[in-house]
């Protein structure tokens, strides 16, 4: 069945998979065989897709192969740390008719690296419904929430060292850190050793409802973000976005994006990466002053209503791919 359909394609078609045999990323080609003649047979004549990994590398020989077009959104690891395959980056880019960024930090950096696409490259940010959202209703004890996977780069760890140093500076408060990842045993330990099961909790999973209640319920959103070694890092989390639109005042670091949703001093507090007692600062300051933490909130509400909102967003991504 499968030599029938291969019989069925363009000779070219026929010869770059031949020459592609064996190779790590050959399924990609496949894909964008079965996927195209889908595609062209139903009349469609552009395709966006997220992130530069798989799914990009499959429009690319799309395009290769039927000639429709693509436009691609890129995010953060994915041109931060790119992989290493036989179609890299420049080449996803170079052949993509649109490059759309989700913050200027990122468009920035691709029109730097690659300034032959520089043209092509846009920034949109990712949108949300900010009607999804309750406002938080700022209740006592103070809740400081945060959420996202437990992996190095959310600096969950800087998170629960700060959340100790406020226990011994005497406030009154609890942590829930709502996600999973490989870090979780490391950091149940943290909490173990310094004596906070009491004060700071791991909440695993949960769904969206879920976490939108959550959000309705805190008192400040805090995610310490951190560049790790290798390069990874955040870029836009649309975490923040979702904690601004509750109306929460959100304590972070300028890493990636950040500083494009949080403005400090006036939406929340951004700190250096990595000091648990500069999170512990911002955090006092907030969980101490009500008033404060709600006027930092309701400014980010307001930020995410203007330039987060998911309907303006989608009006920018079609002029830009034309559709």
């Amino acid at each position: 069945m499968a030599d029938e359909a291969s019989a069925s394609l363009p000779k070219t078609v026929r010869k770059t998979l031949h020459e592609w045999r064996g190779k790590p990323d050959s399924l990609r080609l496949h894909q964008a065989t079965y996927i195209g003649a889908r595609l062209k047979k139903s009349g469609v004549r552009h395709v966006h897709t997220h992130f530069a990994g798989m799914a990009a590398r499959t429009v690319f020989w799309i395009r290769k192969f039927f000639g429709i077009n693509y436009s691609l959104t890129v995010h953060a690891n994915d041109i931060f740390v790119p992989p290493n395959f036989e179609i890299g980056l420049s080449e996803i880019l170079s052949s993509a008719s649109a490059i759309v960024a989700v913050s200027d930090f990122a468009a920035n950096q691709l029109r730097e690296r690659f300034p032959e696409n520089a043209g092509r490259v846009h920034r949109i940010y990712n949108g949300i419904d900010c009607d999804q959202f309750k406002r938080a209703q700022f209740e006592r004890p103070a809740l400081i929430l945060s959420i996202g996977r437990l992996i190095s780069k959310k600096g969950f760890d800087v998170l629960i060292d700060a959340c100790a140093l406020l226990r011994q500076r005497g406030h009154g408060f609890r942590c829930e850190i709502i996600g999973e990842g490989p870090l979780f045993e490391e950091l149940q330990a943290r909490i173990h050793r310094q004596d906070l099961r009491e004060h700071v909790n791991l909440a695993g999973p949960q769904t969206q409802s879920g976490i939108a209640a959550r959000l309705s319920q805190a008192t400040v959103f805090a995610l310490p973000c951190r560049i790790d070694p290798d390069g990874a890092m955040d870029n836009l989390p649309t975490v923040v976005m979702e904690a601004m639109a509750a109306g929460l005042p959100v304590v972070s670091t300028d890493v990636g994006g950040i500083s494009e949703m949080v403005r400090d001093r006036e939406t929340g507090l951004l700190v250096a990466q990595n000091d648990p007692a500069a999170t512990a600062d911002a955090l006092s300051q907030l969980i101490g002053n009500i008033e404060l933490a709600q006027s930092f909130g309701g400014k980010g509400r307001k930020r995410a209503e203007e330039i987060f909102s998911i309907e303006k967003n989608v009006r920018a991504l079609r002029e830009i791919i034309a559709l």
